[in-house]
């Protein structure tokens, strides 16, 4: 059983008179940012001046261009999305670190693939937060906090993992919980994770499973019913006690079924493919086509997100939302 860390494990003296320097303030840097602060940290915040700067003022800051952050970090976390931070990091970040300063990431995904390459007398680790960040603050000034995972890539001081833990702290993690990885696992799990099940699988069969109704007649809004909004339902029942916990909440007939089906579902020619997306994983090879798809201006997914907006679940739901009434 791999090792929890909690509150008593991690010492928020060690980050005494450092600071913070939070490069972006969107979905997650907002949250690790005020938590941050109001565990009595020095954070200063790097950014373009665009919504995201009105939003950290409202929030008491004072944020500062990503070169001034960079230059005033012990620690230079980078919390902006994963297809621009080399960019940032090479023209804006790299020439303003120095020896014995802390590059921080809560995703692994530039590491990992070599696309930013620290310098060896930094230390590079992680703090990742599993949850997103509206969760992240709302657990923290509720008194508690989402779990999360560290990881040391590079240890130049001898003090990354005592860091790593403390700041786990300062964002209210080690409340919950938080576990030690790697890099390289932290990150192929994330991305075999998303394409797979969480996003990528569980998208597609929501989808598959809507049109196989509506296709056999069934009324569109019933089909959506059960296929898309009971959903939640049964991953609460997961999240909250895993899968033999749903199955004792579920009716026998919902067991029996699900048991019985879902083996027909997901087969041996799935898993096969599933080990090849994580091979592509691996590989790289997913890494390089999501940096030339951004580097293209992202025409696929643009074009997925077009024709996934007009699908008709999309429609349907959107109409079944504004019907319901809030209690």
């Amino acid at each position: 059983m791999a090792k929890m860390y909690y509150d008593n494990d991690a010492d928020l003296g060690v980050l005494k008179g450092k600071t913070i320097a939070i490069i972006g303030y969107g979905i997650q840097g907002h949250a690790q940012a005020q938590n941050m602060r109001d565990s009595g940290l020095d954070v200063v915040i790097g950014l373009v001046k665009d919504r995201s700067w009105n939003l950290a003022v409202e929030h008491g800051f004072k944020p500062v261009s990503i070169e001034e952050a960079a230059a005033k970090g012990d620690f230079v976390h980078m919390l902006i999305p994963d297809e621009i931070q080399a960019d940032v990091y090479n023209k804006k970040i790299k020439d303003n670190l120095k020896k014995g300063n802390t590059l921080m990431f809560s995703h692994g995904f530039n590491i990992r693939f070599n696309k930013i390459v620290p310098p060896k007398n930094v230390d590079v680790i992680m703090v990742a937060p599993k949850g997103p960040g509206k969760l992240v603050r709302e657990t923290y000034l509720a008194g508690f906090g989402v779990p999360a995972i560290i990881a040391v890539e590079q240890d130049s001081t001898g003090k990354a993992k005592k860091n790593a833990l403390a700041l786990a702290k300062a964002i209210g993690a080690t409340r919950a919980g938080v576990l030690e990885t790697t890099f390289s696992e932290e990150t192929e799990t994330d991305l075999f994770g998303e394409q797979v099940d969480l996003c990528g699988g569980c998208a597609e069969m929501i989808k598959a499973s809507f049109e196989t109704l509506v296709d056999a007649g069934y009324q569109p809004e019933i089909a959506y019913f059960e296929t898309l909004h009971e959903l939640k339902l049964i991953t609460d029942l997961i999240q909250a006690g895993g899968i033999e916990h749903m199955w004792r909440n579920v009716s026998n007939t919902a067991e029996y079924g699900g048991r019985t089906r879902g083996t027909r579902i997901i087969t041996d020619k799935t898993k096969a493919v599933m080990k090849e997306i994580l091979e592509e994983v691996k590989s790289g090879k997913f890494a390089d086509e999501w940096m030339s798809e951004c580097a293209r201006g992202m025409p696929n997914l643009n074009e997925m997100r077009k024709d996934g907006a007009d699908q008709q679940i999309e429609k349907v739901g959107e109409g079944l939302r504004k019907m319901f009434k809030k209690g």
